[in-house]
């Protein structure tokens, strides 16, 4: 049983439901689980048009935190039913380089597991630009569970 599992979330269906997974890993007995969003600034570092790059960095952090309540709320309201009180949750947004961040806050939080979803990114688009779950996979020293 993990006592510390990170969770890093979007808006996706699979976040969605590595959430899920989340809180069937954590079971009965309880753990934590760090709820993480991570505004991609490197990305956002690539655009010139400084304006442009400040209302998506305000729109990226807008929906990051939407993302994290979201899913507070839902494990509050729907999955958890009751049972879910030795759960603690932890909720974070970080910037910078999404696998980056991911694997840094594993080894800040001391984390047993990262629980995530796989990507949503078409396969063209995966094979320029790479996966960010791909990535934690191939540079975390913890147990890292890919959730279709």
């Amino acid at each position: 049983m993990f006592k510390k599992i990170l969770l890093p979330i979007n808006n996706s269906g699979s976040a969605e439901r590595a959430g899920q997974y989340a809180i069937a890993s954590a079971g009965f007995e309880g753990a934590d689980i760090i709820v993480l969003n991570v505004v991609d600034t490197n990305y956002l570092n690539s655009i010139a048009q400084s304006d442009l790059r400040e209302k998506l960095d305000q729109s990226f952090r807008e929906e990051g935190k939407e993302a994290v309540e979201r899913y507070e709320k839902k494990i509050e309201d729907e999955q958890c039913a009751g049972n879910c009180k030795n759960i603690k949750l932890i909720t974070l947004i970080k910037e910078g380089k999404p696998e980056d961040v991911i694997i840094k806050t594993a080894i800040e939080e001391d984390v047993d597991e990262i629980i995530m979803g796989k990507s949503g990114k078409e396969k063209l688009e995966r094979f320029i630009v790479g996966s960010t779950t791909e990535r934690v996979v191939r540079g975390a020293e913890i147990p890292v569970i890919v959730v279709p």
